[in-house]
This record gives C-alpha cells, structure tokens and sequence, in this order.
C-alpha cells in the first residue's frame, strides 16, 4: 500500500476501555494511530457500574497494569472508595475492587489519549472496510471519508445495531442518549463473518437528594485495600462511602405483577443475557424463595448527585422502576434520574478469532473488547491491551503476542473465547482459571514482569521501579531463610501474639508456612529479632502466601507440565466416555458427539472444561497400564 494521506500503522475503531487500551498500546511501540469513537467526549465511559476490579477481574486490571496499560492507574486516580473482597478466603480468589468518581475517570482518560504523540483522536461513524483484492487496507466512515491502514483493531462494544428497551418501547441506541452504529455490522456479516445477537442492562440512576441515608447500611472504604496499579505512590485522601439496603417481599410483589411489561419476559428481548449479572426480574423469578436481595447505592462522582443503584438491572417501564424503589426501605421518596434499560447489540462469533485476536481469514483484522461477547470493563480492557500489541506488532513485522493460561486470567479470558467461544455474555470468573493459585492478583508483577520487559511498553522509570521491588524481594527471602528461631527465645512475645511458640530450633520461613502466622505478627517478631526490612505490606502479602501454599503451587506446577504433554496424547477411537466416572455429563454429550482423536481436538470443544480434560487424561492413563500389565 503507498502512503497516502491519511494513512497509519493502526486504526481503532471505537474508544471504549478496550479502544483506549489498544490505541495506547499501539501508540507505546512507536507507531501512528488512529482512535475513531463516534462522540470524542465518551472516551472509556462506565456504562454500568462505576468501578473497577473485583472478583475474577482485579487480576485482569493489575495484569493490564503491568503490561503497560492504563485502566489501574486512572481508576486509582479517580477512586472514590477500595474494598477487598473475599477477604476471609483463600489468596487465589480475593480481589481488590476500587469504586470510582465515573465522570472523572472519563475525563482523566480522555485528557491522557488526547496527550499522547503520535495518537489521533477524531470523531467519525465507521460504515464499511476498504479492501485491495483480499487485503485489508482500510475503512471509511459514514461520511464517506477513508482512511488508510493494513491493521485495523474494532471495539465497538454495545454499539453495533444496538437497540434499547425500557418496558414495551425500544429505539436504537448503542447507549442509552448515544447512537447506535449502523452499517459496520451488515458489512462484517457481507464479509463472510458470524455476526450473533447478545442482550445486558443496566441499573436506575437516583437522586442522592431523594435517598434517606439513615436507613442505610453504611459501608466504609477499607484501610487494608491496596492500590489497584502497582505504579500508584499514594492513595487519594478523600474516600467516600458506599451504602447497601435491601429489596423485600413487597418489592418482589410489584416486580411479578409488572413482568407482563418487561421486555425481558413479553417476547421482545429474545437474545441471551448475562447469567451472572441477572436483571432484578430474573432474581425474583429464579430465586422465589429469597425474601431479600443487596442493593448497593454507590456514588456516580464527587461532583453530581447521581447514584448507581447497584444490584437492581432492570427494563421495566419508568413508573414500575419507581413503584419497587419505592418500596425498599431508604428509597422511600426516590427520584429516578436515568431509568434503567435493557440493550440488544450485534457481536462477533469469537472462534473465527486466532489467539492473537486477529480474524483467520482477514489478516490485520482484529476484534476486541464486548464486540467479542464478553461483558466488564476490565475483560474488554484487557483484550484491548493484546489486540493493540498485536495489530503494532504485525504492522513491524513482528512475531504475535500471547498468554498462556498457566501465565494469567488474561490468557484465560482470550483462550475461552477463541477456543470455545460464548452462548452468553462472558464474564470472568476465579473458577474458570484452573491455576487461580499460580495467577493471584498479589503475583502479577512477578509471573509478568518478563514479558513486561520484553514488550516495551512501559518507561524505563516503571520497568526500572518493577525491577527493583522485584529483586529487594528476592534478596529478603534469602534473608528470611537465614534466619533461625530457638525454642527457649521470646516465648512471652509470641503467646502475646496468640502464637504457640516454636517447640524445637527451626527456620522462621518455616514458622511462618503455620495456618495461624499472619502479616500482623511479622512486625513484632522481627523488631525482637532485630531484624530490619523495607517491604511493602503487599511485598510482605505475596511471600507469606507463596510461603504457605508453595506445595500447591509445586504441585500445579507439576500439572501444567502433565497437561503440556497431554495435549499430544491420543484419545482411543471405541472409548466410552459414559463409562468415565467423575466426567460432567455435558463433557460425556460433547466428546460422543465430536468423537475427538487427541487431547488437541478435545481441548476445542464446548461443554469441556480443564478439569474434564483431566478426569479424561487420568481415567486414559490408568486404562493403558491396566492394559500393558495384563500383556505383562
């Protein structure tokens, strides 16, 4: 392709939380970009819930985080509250949550891709691609203007022929008071590409004014809750609270009397919903026996009195939505702002994808973000981070990036996609990472640091602040197995700590792997062992765990091996996968159906899940040495 003007290395379409990433992305490899969005002012908008992180996704945020992505960094700087969920659980399943002011995330993230050389923010309508014979060489807009580049990244997230739904009326709208994008997905589908249709929604937004606090449960930002980006100095001061109350029988009542005015149960709204983010309706029909349900009210900023009435997605009509708010106790007088809605929107069938995110049979061609079927910011966010490095580093003629799903939720997330693919709206979860213990969210600096390094796309002052932390904690761990403790010393000092003091002579790392050893005693007990270290208390967090849990992790690392090689093992054409114990009966239907001949080919079927792979591989093994013992 010649230069022409208008011309550049990579063209995003869309600038959303996986636009933003992958033209940044592109952008930090040196490169020309092009960020189109078709309102420059909604740049990486919370449509849904204002925050960031979470259960299954704060893993997601800190891997972008360390990559050289964005979203971390401005969440924290635009933080309103931190909470730590699944506090009380195991390591691999808790997750930092950062509840943000919506309108000043936006804007910080606007002003940062506007500042950014090299990185050209317009406003344009994206209709069709521009193709010489079978390649790619750009797109034009819907007022006709083209523009010109071999890799061309879509995020169009909601927009493509979305259509709204508030009760029995419904209009096109990507988001509710934005357009929807039309013609872009006709001409995908024109292309020879799978087009599906997907439904989510979102919550009413009230009048803080209108609500009686008081009433309330209030909920306290949590002092223990680190920063989301690991490259965040100090947390902001001024956090605020959240508040939870509760639906009740009463609002339960007016929510089943109005469901002949949902979209969602009249035969309007006839594509899939997010299972795990169900509309209100779906929890009362699906839950008749709970008298209650948590909503959350969660401020939209520190300069509107808009508030998020989380837990409560609906597309009722306006006077339903007011009647069972008003029922709920605090929201007794409330004034709705934004009514919620439903939205039905034009997605891509993710297994034409390749692990790169590009689409198979259109080189530079990539998707990422809620048009691959996926809903969250931070799942969108992060498959914008891998399209923009891919679609830079295709256009420097540059080996593809990829994660493995041993390496982080990341590689999990776009392996599930292209692998299998999604008959809902996906949504990251700690039980679909079958390593979880190895891809904690307090061990992304370390498991990623390497290829961090390697990409480039973080300064020399972040690789360089990484690479320090990442050494003093090595070099204090060879400290702290230095260090012995005797059986007669400070025995006073640790039964004031509700410790049982060591009975023989043995090595603190050792004491330290005790179910009962917590951070909280680290301090006291190296002050009298007159021991000084400068760790943070997240350092101190990750080597406590890899301490406690280094047999797990010895043990699954083992199992990553195993399954390396399984991949390779074939799958014996008369076996009976009913005879398998242990085997889900959807993995039963999917291989007697496929009939797969290898691990490979099974691996690529949906209904099978890394955990049936395993009861096959074991169940396979075991057979064959039955068998050589009885030839023996």
């Amino acid at each position: 392709m010649k230069l022409l003007k208008d011309s550049y290395d990579v063209i995003v379409v869309g600038a959303g939380h996986a636009g933003v990433e992958a033209a940044l992305a592109a952008q930090r490899k040196a490169l020309k970009v092009l960020l189109l969005s078709m309102s420059a002012d909604q740049i990486a908008t919370m449509s849904c819930n204002p925050a960031v992180g979470g259960l299954g996704k704060s893993q997601l945020a800190k891997e972008l985080d360390i990559l050289g992505g964005q979203m971390a960094r401005i969440a924290d700087q635009s933080a309103l509250q931190y909470r730590v969920l699944n506090a009380r659980k195991g390591p691999a399943v808790r997750a930092t949550r950062v509840h943000c002011d919506r309108h000043e995330y936006r804007q910080r993230m606007k002003f940062f891709v506007e500042s950014q050389e090299g990185l050209y923010l317009k406003q344009a309508q994206v209709t069709e691609l521009l193709f010489e014979g079978h390649q790619l060489i750009g797109l034009k807009t819907k007022g006709g203007q083209p523009y010109y580049s071999r890799q061309i990244v879509i995020t169009t997230g909601t927009f493509m022929n979305g259509k709204a739904h508030l009760g029995h009326t419904s209009f096109s709208a990507g988001r509710a008071g934005e357009a929807a994008s039309v013609g872009l997905s006709d001409f995908l589908s024109s292309i020879g590409l799978r087009i599906r249709r997907f439904k989510t929604g979102t919550v009413p937004r009230v009048d803080a004014r209108s609500i009686d606090f008081t009433k309330t449960e209030e909920q306290a930002s949590d002092p223990e809750a680190s920063s989301l980006s690991f490259f965040t100095k100090e947390r902001r001061k001024d956090l605020e609270p959240a508040h939870l109350t509760y639906t009740n029988p009463r609002t339960h009542e007016i929510i089943r009397q109005s469901m002949d005015q949902s979209p969602l149960y009249s035969g309007m709204i006839e594509s899939r919903g997010p299972r795990y983010c169900p509309s209100v309706e779906d929890k009362v029909l699906r839950f008749p026996d709970k008298d209650r349900h948590q909503v959350f009210l969660e401020r939209e900023g520190r300069w509107t009195h808009e508030v998020y009435v989380g837990g409560l997605s609906t597309s009722l009509p306006l006077d339903r939505q007011e009647e069972f708010l008003r029922s709920i106790e605090g929201l007794e007088s409330v004034e709705i702002i934004r009514p919620g809605y439903a939205i039905e929107y034009d997605y891509l069938d993710s297994t034409q994808l390749k692990h790169n995110l590009e689409v198979r049979d259109v080189p530079g061609l990539f998707f990422a973000g809620q048009v691959n079927g996926t809903s969250g910011y931070e799942e969108a966010a992060a498959q914008g981070l891998m399209a923009g490095i891919n679609a830079a580093l295709r256009a420097k003629g540059e080996e593809a990036f990829t994660l493995k799903r041993a390496e982080a939720y990341t590689g999990v997330l776009i392996d599930d996609l292209v692998e299998r693919g999604t008959e809902e709206p996906y949504r990251m979860l700690s039980s679909r990472a079958e390593w979880r213990l190895l891809l904690r969210e307090d061990n992304v600096d370390q498991r990623l640091f390497p290829h961090a390094k390697r990409l480039g796309l973080l300064s020399e002052a972040d690789l360089e602040s990484l690479e320090s932390r990442l050494s003093l904690r090595q070099e204090s761990m060879a400290r702290l197995s230095k260090i012995n403790l005797k059986a007669s010393e400070h025995l006073s000092l640790f039964r004031s700590l509700g410790l049982e003091p060591p009975s023989r002579p043995m090595r603190f790392v050792d004491y330290m792997r005790r179910p009962e050893f917590k951070t909280e005693h680290l301090g006291p007990i190296l002050e009298a062992l007159e021991e000084g270290f400068e760790l943070s208390d997240m350092d101190w967090t990750q080597i406590l765990t890899d301490l406690k849990y280094s047999g797990y992790v010895k043990q699954a690392e083992t199992q990553i091996h195993q399954m390396d090689r399984m991949e390779r093992m074939k799958i014996p054409e008369a076996l009976n996968f009913g005879e398998i114990k242990g085997l889900p009966i959807e993995a039963i239907e999917s291989l007697s159906k496929n009939r797969p001949r290898s691990f490979f080919e099974a691996k690529r079927l949906q209904g099978l899940t890394p955990a049936s792979l395993q009861v096959l591989a074991l169940y396979i093994q075991r057979e064959r040495k039955n068998h050589a013992c009885q030839k023996a």
